[in-house]
């Protein structure tokens, strides 16, 4: 089979596909015109985000039996159309889970301490304890919405202290000893905390609104390692603005476009960039990084791997 791979993955991902006799042929800076030109000669494609996966590719895709992407969504696919062509998607969801759930635990112990804001001013040459006095985590209830693989992990990361670990998801039956699961009335009246692990989908597109805030019986904390997408970004500076959320740890955002890219460049237009996003930059009870939470030295290589293995599971 010839493979065609669209960004640069670790090292061994090519070394072990070449070693169970596959062609792999790079194309790392190709465009999405010359790429449909191309795209009929081969049997699998391995891509991140780079190039959307959409129905005019995948109508030229003629012996496309496989897509891995090396990650854990899959909306940079028209999965329906690539399904009804038979074609084996491949997502790496366990590859990055670890990297994520640490990455959360960071944002939320980094949000009750002020680590952030602390830091800063330290290094300004203030000294201000008072206005850097932290809450502690123990004590508090934990609600993660979507327990998948990201969200068991965090879980998990939460037996270490004194919390108590709530779970919702669509589907039932998947709580487990790091996390009860309840319904979303229960889950809104208890939660202190809220840390979003949902895939990108039609009901989770700006699922978190005001109309989803306004349900907390008492002000929140929030997570965003999942997608940008998902959140409703007006809305929840609102949220900041009242009260209603306390703080916000935020590793993607909903102002990730292509596209938008120049407003995180440091001579950017201020007039330029959306008000929710200038305030987002400004606040202190904000945390900010750039999609960076399963994106760890381990988990290029773990991502790589979990590729490999389901191609020569289905494959080999």
């Amino acid at each position: 089979m010839r493979i065609l791979h669209l960004e640069e993955n670790h090292p061994l991902l090519i070394q072990e596909l070449d070693a169970l006799g596959y062609t792999n042929d790079e194309r790392l800076e190709e465009s999405y015109d010359r790429i449909l030109e191309i795209i009929h000669q081969y049997d699998g494609l391995i891509i991140r985000s780079r190039i959307p996966i959409d129905r005019n590719l995948l109508e030229k895709a003629q012996n496309l039996k496989f897509i891995g992407r090396v990650g854990a969504g899959l909306e940079n696919i028209d999965v329906e159309f690539a399904k009804s062509r038979d074609i084996y998607l491949i997502p790496a969801p366990e590859g990055n889970r670890n990297a994520v759930a640490e990455h959360a635990l960071g944002m939320l112990l980094s949000l009750f301490n002020k680590l952030h804001t602390a830091d800063r001013e330290v290094r300004q040459g203030l000294w201000r304890r008072e206005a850097n006095r932290g809450v502690e985590l123990d004590g508090k209830t934990v609600g993660i919405i979507g327990y998948g693989n990201t969200g068991k992990a965090f879980a998990k990361k939460l037996k270490g202290f004194d919390v108590d670990v709530l779970c919702y998801d669509i589907v039932g039956g998947l709580g487990d000893v790091n996390a009860r699961q309840v319904g979303m009335l229960e889950f809104c009246q208890l939660v202190d905390v809220v840390s979003l692990h949902v895939p990108l989908t039609d009901l989770t597109r700006a699922m978190v609104n005001t109309e989803f805030i306004d349900q907390f019986q008492k002000p929140i904390w929030f997570l965003n390692t999942a997608r940008g997408k998902c959140v409703n970004t007006k809305d929840l500076v609102e949220g900041l603005r009242s009260g209603n959320v306390r703080g916000a740890g935020l590793d993607v955002l909903e102002y990730e476009a292509s596209s938008l890219l120049g407003l995180f460049d440091p001579g950017s237009d201020p007039e330029k960039i959306p008000e929710p996003l200038a305030y987002l930059r400004q606040a202190d009870n904000v945390i900010l990084s750039p999609h960076v939470a399963g994106w760890t030295l381990e988990s290029k290589e773990y991502l790589a791997r979990a590729i490999v293995e389901k191609i020569k599971a289905r494959f080999a």
